[in-house]
């Protein structure tokens, strides 16, 4: 069954702060394979122009996907969670996360689309720094797959 049009357009309330840690963009930069020592040398960031360490540029999917489950969970749009998969994600910076950064992301509905029997869904996410900083805007797809037969 097609998802409700009417969730267009919807804003949920903003997440609370996430700190980002000098550890954490560590074990994200490891995780990915991305030895740039701008991700956990305070030094290589400085000489580069940074406050502190930087985060690889899809460390916002930590926090982002984390809050994109309001839209996945809201009882109302009856979003069969177990039938979903990623179907793309995208990132437009204003500046990169830093350690000591405190982000909070608020995540609208962009787009529902059914496409062959499949649900897709954008959903938008503008993470904000504590001092209300644009900091990224994550453009989320996620495809809830047809049950079979249908």
């Amino acid at each position: 069954m097609a998802l409700d049009q009417s969730f267009v357009g919807r804003t949920y309330p903003p997440t609370a702060p996430y700190e980002v840690g000098r550890e954490k963009i560590r074990e994200f930069a490891e995780a990915v394979g991305d030895p740039n020592p701008v991700y956990t040398d305070p030094d290589a960031a400085k000489a580069l122009g940074h406050q502190d360490v930087i985060a690889p540029p899809t460390f916002p999917f930590v926090i982002t996907f984390k809050a994109s489950g309001q839209v996945v969970l809201d009882p109302e749009l009856g979003l069969d969670y177990g039938r979903v998969v990623h179907g793309d994600q995208k990132f437009s910076y204003t500046r990169p996360v830093r350690a000591g950064d405190r982000l909070s992301v608020t995540v609208t509905i962009e787009a529902i689309k059914s496409l062959a029997g499949n649900d897709v869904i954008d959903v938008r996410g503008e993470v904000h720094d504590e001092s209300g900083e644009h900091v990224v805007t994550a453009l989320m797809k996620l495809v809830a797959r047809a049950p079979e037969g249908e």
